[in-house]
């Protein structure tokens, strides 16, 4: 057995790899090349509706075909990472994840960039993986918490940097250049990752699941795809009602299927875990709002508010600099260590709900308000900044080391799902109130701006898709507060669960320790015994 093999159950060695904090900065880089790319294409729906001809749905699916590739196959991916060795895998998706670029940067038609970003999914799937299974080999116990801390760090400003990133491309740049920036990171990532990150597996893992892999996307997809074609089609259209049936069924089929392999992708025993339910709960509803909000939001900032791409992404900004400036100085790891678990979780979504909330009562105006979004950016950082550390560490702790590939790809699974379900739900909430307001035939607002026939018709379509924004962003919020109250109360149980599981067995000890025969005055059992004593009061 080789030295780069993990061992079930094996504890972290102490102190960690010599190099640790070096390679955390390597495999970060290549998480936000990914995470980036979930909201980089928000400020360019102008240039994508305009130079592809893409209409509102295209332009969904060109964001949510990335993602749900991900989702479906982040388990399979963190399988593989974990049975074939982990810096293989991530080697594998970096060279992919470029190639990917490539193709989405040289695309035509909004159908190749469709296919193309699903394509950089495949690749992103194994990066998400593989950079926090590493994390969680090659730092030890003590320092784990603060490095996780800095991941989701990189993980919350992927997201929110994308408009940012993307406004100052497309200010110089044509839309294709969002993507193929991301390949010199890619080779640099690539050179980083031979030369620096250990190899670990676990040579008893498990085979991948390809069956449970195929299932959980057949299901997530039509779910999602009902979600979105549900404004234009109606509800209880056999559009809509057909893939939703399809989809609920194939993700139960997906359950079942778990349950019976002796190989399964997820292990549904997990679920009986409060601990790793509640952290997941939680997981899921801050990245659904994070990812519908930026969505909606960016699209705000230019169509209704007039700002050019740049001009948007700098005033988007201040979510990820709160993000950035309150990890970085080691806020969410304080919090967590000060309030517990728990605590943590339910203030930080409750800041990210009072964030949605401010955007949508007072910045989702007409009249080019910008203080009520700024107090809403912020809140919704420091809430990212203070829950999400939280979350990462409760699902990760809550699964064997020997399982971390698993453990990374089920919470990558929650950000990319979560996102995808953010846009299209929130999109829906949006597109209906906009239906009910206007009648339009437009396939996308700024087809409905450019067909308005007055300043006076631009204004009342300005005004009723700020109306959807303010519908949506509150829907948001309700989703959000109450996750973190469910999630806060399924992760309290759990540590009163443990905490009664510890005091079994020193309960148990007492009796068998007055049974036996106590050791004389002034030995060394004594002393050991009064010395114990005096810990445990202490």
């Amino acid at each position: 057995m080789t030295a780069t093999t993990d061992q079930p159950h094996q504890a972290a060695p102490t102190g960690g790899h010599p190099q640790r904090w070096l390679i955390l900065g390597v495999i970060c880089l290549a998480q936000l090349t990914v995470l980036l790319d979930n909201t980089v294409l928000s400020v360019a729906i102008p240039s994508l509706t305009s130079e592809l001809d893409a209409s509102t749905a295209d332009i969904q699916w060109m964001i949510n075909a990335y993602s749900l590739v991900q989702s479906g196959l982040l388990l399979t991916a963190g399988n593989a990472a974990d049975r074939y060795g982990r810096k293989k895998m991530l080697t594998v998706g970096l060279a992919l994840f470029g190639i990917g670029s490539l193709c989405a940067g040289l695309a035509q038609t909004s159908g190749q960039l469709i296919a193309a970003r699903a394509g950089m999914g495949i690749g992103g799937a194994l990066l998400m993986t593989t950079t926090l299974a590493v994390v969680m080999q090659i730092f030890a116990d003590e320092e784990r918490v603060k490095a996780i801390a800095l991941w989701a760090t990189v993980g919350s400003l992927g997201f929110a940097a994308g408009p940012l990133i993307g406004g100052l491309i497309l200010d110089h740049y044509w839309w294709g250049a969002i993507f193929l920036i991301n390949i010199p990171v890619a080779v640099l990532g690539l050179v980083a990752v031979v030369k620096l990150v250990p190899e670990s597996k676990n040579p008893q893992g498990d085979r991948p699941d390809l069956l449970g892999a195929l299932l959980s996307t057949i299901g997530m997809v039509a779910v999602v795809y009902a979600i979105i074609t549900g404004p234009e089609h109606g509800w209880t259209s056999a559009q809509v009602l057909t893939p939703a049936a399809v989809g609920v069924v194939v993700l139960a089929a997906f359950a079942l299927w778990e349950l019976r392999t002796p190989y399964p992708m997820l292990d549904m025993h997990f679920f009986r875990n409060p601990k790793f339910v509640g952290a997941i709960a939680g997981s899921l509803l801050v990245v659904f709002g994070m990812g519908g909000s930026l969505f909606l939001l960016t699209q705000h900032l230019q169509f209704v508010l007039g700002y050019e791409p740049l001009e948007a992404g700098l005033r988007m900004a201040p979510l990820a600099l709160t993000i950035v400036g309150l990890n970085l100085t080691g806020v969410g790891p304080k919090f967590l260590i000060k309030l517990g678990t728990p605590r943590t979780v339910v203030l930080g979504m409750t800041m990210v709900a009072a964030g949605l909330g401010s955007i949508a009562l007072l910045g989702g105006g007409t009249d080019g308000s910008y203080g009520g979004i700024l107090l809403g950016l912020v809140l919704f950082g420091a809430g990212m900044a203070v829950s999400q550390p939280a979350m990462a560490n409760a699902i990760m702790s809550a699964i064997p080391r020997e399982k971390a590939g698993v453990g990374a790809g089920i919470n990558g699974t929650l950000a990319e799902f979560g996102n995808g379900l953010g846009v299209a739900v929130l999109g829906a909430v949006l597109n209906a109130r906009f239906a009910a307001l206007v009648t339009v035939t437009a396939a996308s607002l700024p087809a409905a701006l450019a067909a308005a026939d007055s300043a006076a018709e631009r204004q009342e379509i300005a005004d009723a898709f700020a109306s959807g924004l303010q519908t949506s962003q509150l829907v948001g919020a309700v989703a959000v507060f109450i996750g973190g109250l469910l999630a806060a109360g399924l992760l309290a149980r759990a540590e009163r669960a443990e905490a009664a599981e510890m005091a079994e067995p020193a309960e148990m000890a007492e009796p068998a320790a007055a049974e036996g025969t106590a050791p004389a005055e002034g030995t060394e059992e004594t002393a050991a015994a009064e010395g114990t004593a005096g810990v445990e009061r202490g």
